[in-house]
């Protein structure tokens, strides 16, 4: 529990602090545009919550050196090689000038940097073709480092509402811990909960009120983390299918693909410009109908908070498939096929204005006034 509370500690208080001295930092961390198609806010907001979680697992790396534990090594080592990846996103943050692109590439050091001295590869994949590339130690980096980038930003991208991602990612945390266990590898268990604990400690103050956010020092950073530990886990034990880490981290990633294709394919249009029909957005849109047409912050903040729960159950409905199967290759391939035909038809029917009534939540729907008779 040590490894759990420490962390959610530190974090908790750590946060308050940001949120408190906003006053100060407010005019470089806060986020001031308020009309992007993925701007859900009525007031300018901190977005450097990533400080926190990361201070809150620093905090837990110090006091397992001084105790002596032997996993206090890994845990520093992950917070050094994620140290590129979060000092960008938090760059980002404060001068909003930092491009996904250097974002990505910062992340893929990061993921370079893990391969050398975690030993961190994807060396098997179980997917006939590939498997061949990650058996030489060149693919398996490769292949390694586009992995790790490529979660990272999916979990930057579902970080639209909150509490969204940083639950979702403490879910899936909690889930490569359990597995963890199971095959005894306390030391990545341990790691894994104080990735929980530290992303709940920003969590609580995130969620429902918003007084701060993820920024995307914290998204891409929790990201890399999330990554980290999955990939070490398939990589330290045969028994556990390497597919297992993809299907715990299947939602976001699953959401990135489908968004590049319909963005690509469909719109036409660049897979990196922003839009506001993700998932996530088409369900506070179309399925979150409380307090409609409010444009009071209480109201917009309440609306928002209600949303996420929404993509946990869809979080959680991958995670209870990976739990039990985290052994069986073929079980949590049929699964993955599963979840993707779930998410299309979900998506397509809420698109197309066909979302079953048993899934609107209906409330207090304040319209606004008729300008036609004005």
């Amino acid at each position: 529990m040590l490894y759990l509370l420490i962390p959610f500690a530190l974090a908790a208080v750590i946060t308050l602090y940001v949120v408190h001295s906003s006053t100060v930092h407010g005019h470089l961390s806060a986020d001031h545009d308020l009309s992007g198609p993925q701007k859900f806010h009525a007031r300018p907001v901190p977005r450097i919550g990533g400080v926190g979680i990361f201070a809150g697992l620093v905090g837990m790396v110090a006091l397992a050196y001084f105790l002596g534990h032997p996993q206090a090594k890994t845990g520093a080592l992950l917070l050094v090689c994620g140290l590129p990846a979060f000092a960008a996103g938090l760059i980002e943050d404060f001068t909003k000038k930092v491009s996904p692109g250097k974002r990505l590439l910062a992340t893929a050091i990061s993921a370079g940097m893990a391969c050398w001295l975690l030993g961190a590869m994807i060396t098997r994949t179980d997917i006939p073709g590939l498997d061949f590339i990650v058996g030489t130690v060149a693919g398996a980096a490769v292949i390694t480092i586009f992995v790790v980038a490529g979660v990272a930003n999916s979990v930057n991208i579902i970080d639209g509402f909150n509490g969204l991602s940083s639950m979702c990612v403490s879910l899936m945390l909690l889930t490569l811990a359990y597995v963890s266990y199971q095959v005894g590898d306390t030391e990545l268990a341990l790691w894994a909960l104080a990735g929980v604990g530290a992303i709940l400690g920003f969590f609580v103050w995130n969620y429902p009120a918003g007084l701060i956010f993820l920024g995307d020092g914290g998204a891409y950073f929790m990201g890399f983390y999330l990554a980290e530990v999955a990939i070490l886990l398939i990589h330290r034990h045969p028994q556990v299918s390497p597919l297992f880490a993809l299907m715990v981290c299947i939602y976001p990633v699953f959401e990135t693909l489908f968004s590049i294709y319909r963005r690509r394919f469909l719109r036409n249009t660049s897979p990196g410009d922003p839009d506001g029909i993700h998932l996530h957005s088409l369900i506070y849109r179309r399925l979150m109908r409380w307090a409609l047409g409010a444009r009071d912050a209480r109201m917009m903040t309440r609306r928002n908070s209600m949303t996420a729960p929404y993509l946990w159950t869809l979080c959680i409905s991958s995670l209870a498939p990976a739990l039990l199967f985290w052994d069986s290759t073929p079980m949590i391939a049929a699964c993955m096929v599963l979840f993707g035909i779930a998410y299309v038809a979900l998506y397509w029917r809420i698109v197309r204005f066909r979302t079953p009534k048993w899934l609107v939540f209906r409330g207090d729907q304040r319209k606004l006034p008729d300008r036609t008779t004005q």
